[in-house]
């Protein structure tokens, strides 16, 4: 079985073929990065003329090194929500496209459930498990009981943590895209210099609220006259992101104790789970409960068309298919 998944929800253009043996035939993608640098920002309009122009080529790369005719493909996956929908609808139609034209089934794919399911591409991962979802539009915790069955327990009540790491790196000057290198300067700083707040961490709740510490940040930064403020600055911000992240982990970990949710382990996804520090602190967090925590390769956990291709996959041997009428969506909640 050969799944063709195609992703475009945001500012990545990306195919992949993958097999029912988890096997990665091909994953190709073409980040836009240059067209929105000028911007210090992913802006819309740019982004869907950009899939325009690079979706088919990128399909085409991924046939090739995959060493597959289009004819051989098995079934198509195709992200149809949520993001940016003028990028949505671009792979969407393409992925209809191909679906139609060779009679074989479409599957439409939830971005958020592609992130969640991605782990399961590379490790023997079973249900249920306990997913932290981080990325640059969304962050929330939830049960992963199956393919299509998500409980969630906690999200974001303003900006995601993704959106919080470029929204910093931009104010303070570091360019972009802001989150990789905000990481980068933050390994050479001071973590404490700052003392920063941890919004919503007060009580039992397990949604999630950067916009407080943001305006922090910004703050702070009015008191920095030097590289080596910035630098201390930048550490102290992940440092407080991290804290508020494990602080919500543990939280999630307890209600399911309570509920008696036999998760079989942690996993992150998500662009944010590529950050080392904080994969270092969960993992942490994990080990102290007698869990293992399961993350996606750093390639695999931004935006890519392998974890599109593999949710296909699941959703394919699980007798789920799509009409070929299913309505792109720029909000589109999990299960």
């Amino acid at each position: 079985m050969y799944v063709l998944g195609i992703e475009s929800s945001c500012d990545e253009t990306a195919a992949a073929v993958v097999t029912e043996g988890r096997k990665i035939l091909a994953n190709v993608v073409y980040s836009q990065l240059e067209e929105h640098e000028p911007f210090g920002g992913v802006v819309p309009e740019v982004a869907a003329r950009a899939h325009l122009d690079k979706i088919r080529p990128v399909v085409e790369k991924a046939l090739t090194e995959a060493g597959l005719d289009v004819s051989e493909i098995t079934a198509v996956a195709g992200v149809c929500g949520p993001g940016l929908i003028g990028g949505v609808i671009v792979g969407a139609t393409f992925a209809k496209s191909i679906a139609m034209a060779r009679n074989i089934p479409f599957i439409a794919v939830n971005h958020l459930e592609a992130h969640a399911i991605s782990v399961r591409l590379t490790e023997d991962v079973q249900f249920p498990y306990l997913l932290l979802l981080a990325s640059g539009g969304h962050c929330q915790l939830c049960v992963v009981n199956g393919i299509d069955h998500f409980e969630v327990l906690g999200k974001t009540i303003d900006d995601s943590v993704g959106e919080s790491f470029d929204k910093v790196a931009k104010l303070l000057g570091l360019g972009y895209p802001g989150g990789p290198l905000l990481e980068k300067r933050a390994s050479r700083g001071d973590d404490r210099r700052f003392s920063l707040p941890t919004p919503l961490c007060s009580g039992e709740s397990c949604d999630f609220s950067f916009s407080g510490l943001k305006t922090a940040v910004l703050a702070a930064s009015r008191k920095c006259f030097g590289e080596e403020d910035r630098t201390d600055l930048c550490a102290s911000f992940q440092r407080t992101v991290i804290t508020v992240l494990a602080r919500k982990l543990n939280l999630a970990l307890d209600i399911c104790g309570k509920r008696n949710i036999g998760i079989t382990c942690v996993a992150v996804a998500g662009g944010v789970a590529a950050n080392e520090a904080i994969r270092r602190e969960l993992r942490s967090v994990c080990a102290s409960r007698g869990l293992r925590l399961s993350a996606p390769p750093a390639f695999l956990c931004t935006d890519n068309g392998a974890m599109v291709a593999w949710m296909g996959a699941e959703k394919l041997l699980a007798g789920q298919t799509s009409e070929l009428n299913f309505p792109p969506r720029p909000r589109w909640p999990m299960g």
